[in-house]
């Protein structure tokens, strides 16, 4: 069993937390039972996610997507207010991390997925935060072929622009979830494709014109695994059990 205030603390040491002037809150969100035996982990805290922890015993659940969300109304009412009623009555915490876990070098989003793609990182894009992250391929692979191997791995077909058949793929921009507004800045960098979640209609035309291939691959898809990477750190620092709880999501 172990502290929460020390599972909070090593987190946002860990994640360099605050660094980031992020959309959310990053950080403990929730407090619950303050010993922690079981974390369950989840790319967002909805109530399915919530109703499913709490059946799975959690004392501590860990996301990505959390509460309290930049311009949304501040009232705890509805959907929100349940939500954090089911938490506060299991007597179950909440802990969030937004752009600290797409940006870690290690257990981020972008690394994580980099590494499930066979690439090597070999840099970063993406302004101040350099929240990016730009890999290669070791051997030279075709736009059609990377394509396939995105399906397998994320085990739904991505979206893919491309403006030339059989393109060759050397290096990859990825910066998972909602960041097709990165697009530009991984064309600016040279690369040969960009990954990310969703696609926004001029998305297509950049593509076209760049000749830069864009894979939309799923935000919920893309965001899966830092999570879980991280829950691995805390259960083996603190000697805790850790689950993922996958809640299926289309988008």
């Amino acid at each position: 069993m172990a502290r929460l205030s020390d599972i909070v603390t090593f987190s946002d040491e860990y994640l360099s937390a605050s660094r980031f002037k992020d959309y959310c809150p990053n950080g403990l969100q929730v407090e619950g039972n303050l010993e922690v035996q079981k974390i369950v982990s989840g790319v967002t805290a909805s109530q399915a996610l919530i109703d499913g922890a709490i059946g799975l015993g959690a004392d501590l659940i860990l996301v990505h997507h959390g509460f309290f969300w930049r311009g949304e109304n501040e009232a705890i009412t509805g959907l929100k207010k349940k939500r954090i009623q089911s938490l506060l009555q299991s007597n179950v915490s909440l802990l969030a991390y937004h752009l600290p876990l797409d940006a870690h070098k290690d257990c981020g989003n972008n690394t994580q997925l980099s590494r499930r793609l066979s690439l090597q990182s070999v840099g970063s894009f993406g302004g101040d935060s350099e929240i990016g992250l730009i890999a290669e391929n070791d051997n030279s692979i075709t736009a059609q072929d990377f394509s396939a191997r995105l399906e397998c791995v994320l085990g739904r077909k991505p979206l893919h622009l491309s403006a030339h058949e059989n393109k060759i793929l050397k290096t990859v921009a990825i910066c998972t979830g909602a960041a097709q507004s990165y697009f530009e800045a991984a064309v600016e960098a040279g690369v040969d494709a960009f990954i990310t979640g969703e696609v926004s209609e001029q998305s297509f035309h950049l593509a076209q014109e760049s000749g830069v291939d864009y894979f939309a691959a799923g935000h919920h898809a893309t965001e899966r695994y830092g999570v879980q990477a991280f829950a691995e750190i805390l259960a083996k620092e603190f000697a805790v059990e850790h689950e993922f709880l996958e809640i299926h999501n289309p988008i």
